[in-house]
């Protein structure tokens, strides 16, 4: 029945709303006037002249100077302490006045200590009402009674904090317990009702009061110094969420769906450096733009930040539909009035569903809109796939590349940059050496170029994993952590290079920016990681303990299944030494020997002749002939080769 009255009252116009706090506080002024006569008096008095006047004045004063600081336009049901700071200084202007008109001037008839007395019962009926509000409609009170709910710590006592610690009070998914704050003068106060511990109380007051869970309210502080927080709070085995950047939260309420999961960036993410305006837009803004896989991880990041330049066109060039959808929707709505792309939402965008290894429609393509840049993120790229079905992954990784850099060449594109990775790097694989091969060739038809005085410019862009794209580990090690485990982890020993998409995407351009014609540029990528480290940071980071012989009570296992076909323990970035440096501190450009073309092109046309017959044996005698440094250390493993021969039993034929 409660909450069938509170809904209803909920569900009230505004302007009742309203209506009923005007109307409580006139009710309040009129009974403040009669209990301040009384106690005057020492006896209950009628209504008369005196409670008149108190009451009029009482009208003529709250009325406007409530309205004035915007006080019934407040939620108090939502009201932090900030608002009741706003109600006490209305209530203290109030009690000035009414103590000036009846105390210092006096009215006839009215004693002059009701101008002390009325203030003081109607602030307290005043304040007595709006805390009655925010406790039963809000819920406040209701919150703390609840049992079985997640009790949670919020890291940060500052405006976040406290919008925070206000929202998640008026619903019943969580129970504040306090605060925990760096600032030592805090340490001890209590902040809207909760206490405000010190970092180092934390394990007594998860252990006291059973917390599990740890907001991060923390919107600005530097990427290193969260980093360090969160370090300190692995031991006690909590899960953490985070709000985002204060670019994000563009609401002035921080409420429950502002949290997010903890991502694994946080921790192995470096401080971002501000991209150069000036190098993101350079072969951008104003121009027609084309990205080839723009569905993917990194092509969809980089028409993100290419559209922030404002483009005149930007062609998506994607294979698979439903990925092209997705991110013209994405941009769309970005692009929407009030999207974090709203500034350019006249720019022209065109989907086209394209392969890049069609050299009519990628001729049609570019006949068309005559792009200026080209951005070529279009290929292959997850390991034991491609070495599954290695020709598909050369037709797709090496043709594709070939007709598109072609094709841009004919059409009088200035700029074309390719994506390519540290897989590229004395590759164990057919999806390295694949993409080692498309490096060589830019390299080989950017000397050509060169040699014709052609204007054009081609380069290459490497780097390593990038957090959170398609085929990383990391979403795969968050859904198997969500469905209780195991972490399946290929080797103990495996590192990992890691960046973050954002900050891949932003390289590229710059990198892009800088090339002067056939440049290799090599990305710093920081230190690498353990991915069993990785393992253990993402099973502590959700609250959880590991599994294994010294704590058999855990609740994520991880199980080793062995390294896959073409997986290396360890990548590189350089194929030689000595990496010479950029105007960019995170871009370094490498020399990498390479074939001109017509010797790259005669064995090309050999390679493709393998890739159309499938013959796998001949597909790796071509590329460990033209890739230095390529060696298999796997037989063969294509699907369709070892069906059509698991008969003939054999497997170990030559690669040549």
């Amino acid at each position: 029945m409660g909450n069938f009255v509170k809904q209803r009252l909920l569900g009230l116009p505004r302007l009742l709303k309203q209506l009923a706090a005007i109307a409580t506080d006139l009710c309040l002024g009129a009974l403040a006037a009669s209990f301040a006569m009384s106690l005057r008096l020492e006896s209950w008095q009628p209504w008369g002249y005196a409670h008149h006047w108190m009451l009029s004045v009482c009208v003529m004063t709250v009325l406007p100077l409530f309205t004035w600081f915007g006080l019934y336009r407040a939620i108090f049901r939502y009201a932090g302490m900030q608002m009741f700071h706003t109600l006490n200084k209305a209530l203290l202007i109030y009690a000035c006045i009414y103590a000036l008109l009846f105390t210092v001037i006096g009215v006839p008839g009215v004693p002059r200590s009701m101008g002390f007395i009325q203030p003081v019962l109607f602030a307290l009926g005043v304040m007595a009402s709006r805390h009655l509000v925010r406790r039963i409609l809000g819920g406040y009170g209701q919150q703390r009674k609840r049992k079985g709910v997640p009790r949670v710590l919020i890291y940060g006592a500052g405006a976040a904090g406290r919008q925070l610690a206000t929202g998640l009070g008026q619903t019943h998914e969580v129970m504040v317990v306090g605060y925990v704050d760096d600032d030592a003068r805090l340490h001890g106060h209590v902040l809207n009702g909760l206490p405000i511990f010190d970092q180092t109380q934390i394990p007594d007051v998860v252990s006291k009061q059973g917390v599990s869970q740890i907001y991060l309210a923390l919107p600005s502080i530097s990427r290193h110094r969260r980093n360090e927080i969160i370090q300190g709070l692995l031991p006690h085995k909590l899960q953490v969420r985070i709000l985002p950047s204060l670019t994000d939260l563009t609401s002035g309420k921080v409420v429950m769906s502002d949290l997010k999961e903890l991502d694994i960036e946080d921790l192995l993410g470096r401080e971002p450096v501000p991209p150069n305006l000036m190098m993101m837009t350079k072969n951008n803004a104003g121009k027609v733009v084309l990205v080839t896989g723009a569905g993917g991880s990194i092509g969809a990041e980089l028409c993100r930040q290419i559209l922030k330049v404002a483009p005149r066109k930007l062609l998506l060039v994607e294979l698979n539909e439903f990925a092209l959808y997705a991110i013209e929707q994405d941009l769309r709505k970005a692009m929407a009035d009030g999207g974090a792309l709203a500034s350019v939402k006249n720019v022209a965008l065109v989907p086209l569903l394209a392969d890049v290894r069609s050299t009519e429609r990628m001729a049609e393509i570019m006949q068309t809109w005559q792009p200026h840049t080209v951005y070529h993120a279009a290929a292959y790229k997850h390991v034991p796939l491609v070495e599954h079905n290695p020709a598909e992954g050369v037709r797709n990784n090496v043709l594709g590349t070939w007709v598109l850099a072609e094709q841009a060449m004919a059409h009088g594109v200035s700029d074309f940059v390719l994506i390519s990775t540290d897989k590229a790097v004395r590759p164990t694989n057919v999806m390295g050496a694949s993409k080692r091969l498309a490096e060589m060739v830019l390299q080989a038809l950017a000397e050509q170029v060169q040699q014709q005085g052609r204007g054009m410019r081609l380069s290459m862009v490497r780097f390593g994993n990038v957090l959170g794209s398609s085929g990383s580990v990391v979403p795969l090690f968050r859904m198997q952590i969500q469905q209780g485990g195991p972490i399946t982890l290929t080797d103990t020993r495996i590192t990992r290079y890691f960046m973050t998409i954002p900050e891949a995407a932003q390289l590229v351009i710059q990198a892009g920016a800088m090339a002067s014609g056939g440049d290799v540029f090599v990305l710093d990528m920081g230190e690498s990681v353990k991915i069993v480290d990785l393992a253990h940071k993402m099973i502590e980071l959700s609250g959880l303990a590991l599994l294994d012989e010294s704590n058999p009570e855990g609740d994520i296992a991880i199980e080793v299944t062995g390294l896959r076909p073409g997986e290396k323990l360890y990548e590189e970035l350089l194929i030689g030494d000595n990496p010479m440096p950029t105007t960019h501190a995170r871009i370094m450009k490498a020399h990498e020997d390479f074939l001109s073309w017509p010797a790259l092109h005669e064995a090309l046309l050999r390679l493709m002749r393998a890739v159309e017959a499938n013959d796998v044996h001949a597909i790796r005698g071509c590329m460990k002939t033209l890739v230095p440094g390529y060696q298999p250390d796997v037989d063969v493993v294509d699907w369709v080769w070892l069906e059509k021969n698991k008969f003939v039993g054999i497997n170990n034929g030559n690669d040549g």
